[in-house]
């Protein structure tokens, strides 16, 4: 079996509230990424401001050294939760089924309820992006049920890893 190809991934929480200290979905994210292999690419905190969540999601976007960029924060329907609307203008293919593989496994964890996750994912210049919600379990779901074997460039019959690897049918 071919080995893994590592990808360079940034993680971005949306908060008004968290810290370093007190980020637990984006620490989950790291601690996950990394231990499957991936490299993490940078990590920030933003509050839920559509336009401070805009401006670093499309600065990584065009980085060309950051493969793919995770948020984490701001899905939801109440207060300032924006994320989906900072994001989506900025893609240029959209991953209908993440959304709805996310809120199918959700589903089994907290029933009804998921219907209130916004989680979408798409491609922006090259890039994959997946924003989940804030908590740490749903960072856990999500990467566990989905983004473990999609960034696995040996997950079969595809994945989305071989789409951002330099010389490797990129998504356009």
């Amino acid at each position: 079996m071919d080995a893994m190809e590592a990808l360079n991934i940034a993680v971005l929480t949306v908060s008004d509230t968290r810290t370093e200290e007190t980020d637990r979905s984006g620490q989950s994210l790291v601690q996950r990424l990394t231990d499957a292999g991936h490299r993490l690419a940078d990590k920030r905190i933003v509050p839920d401001d559509v336009y401070q969540i805009r401006a670093v999601v499309a600065q990584w976007i065009a980085d060309p050294s950051v493969q793919v960029v995770l948020t984490t924060g701001g899905t939801g329907f109440t207060g300032r939760d924006s994320t989906p609307e900072a994001v989506s203008v900025l893609l240029d293919k959209r991953i209908e089924g993440f959304g709805e593989r996310f809120r199918q496994l959700s589903g089994d964890e907290i029933g009804s309820s998921t219907i209130q996750s916004r989680a979408l994912g798409g491609f922006a210049n090259a890039t994959v992006v997946f924003c989940l919600p804030g908590s740490t379990g749903a960072c856990r779901t999500g990467w566990d049920g989905i983004l473990a074997e999609q960034l696995d460039s040996r997950h079969k019959p595809c994945n989305f890893a071989n789409l951002v690897i330099p010389g490797r049918g990129q998504h356009g």
